[in-house]
């Protein structure tokens, strides 16, 4: 992890969780998450998944609005436990331009910088 994010705190919000975009899926969390919800691997990939638009594999389901197929407000993430190594690397492996300033855990990063 680099130092830039030495001050890097999630606190949750989701907002990383609602921002259209692909969720890659390997084989092993492919199977993980189906077995977390208890759920035969076609019927998982039937039901919460697509093909990535370069058609090399699967990603994660989103509504029209970008949100996660397992993102609810309130609740956060369904299947936390088994999310994919893509969402639990963000922001240290992966992030979007200007991702501090919709983060709620970027925004108290880039703070306290400030104030430093």
């Amino acid at each position: 992890m680099d130092e830039i994010f030495a001050d890097f705190e999630c606190k949750r919000c989701g907002k990383c969780c609602r921002k259209h975009g692909t969720v890659r899926l390997n084989d092993a969390e492919v199977n993980a998450i189906a077995d977390f919800l208890k759920m035969e691997v076609p019927a998982f990939t039937d039901q919460y998944t697509d093909l990535l638009p370069d058609r090399s594999g699967l990603t994660l389901t989103e509504f029209e609005n970008g949100d996660c197929i397992f993102f609810r407000e309130g609740a956060g993430c369904l299947i936390n436990p088994v999310k994919p190594k893509q969402c639990r690397d963000f922001p240290y492996y992966w992030n979007f331009p200007g991702w501090e300033e919709v983060c709620e855990g970027g925004k108290a990063m880039m703070k306290k910088r400030a104030k430093q």
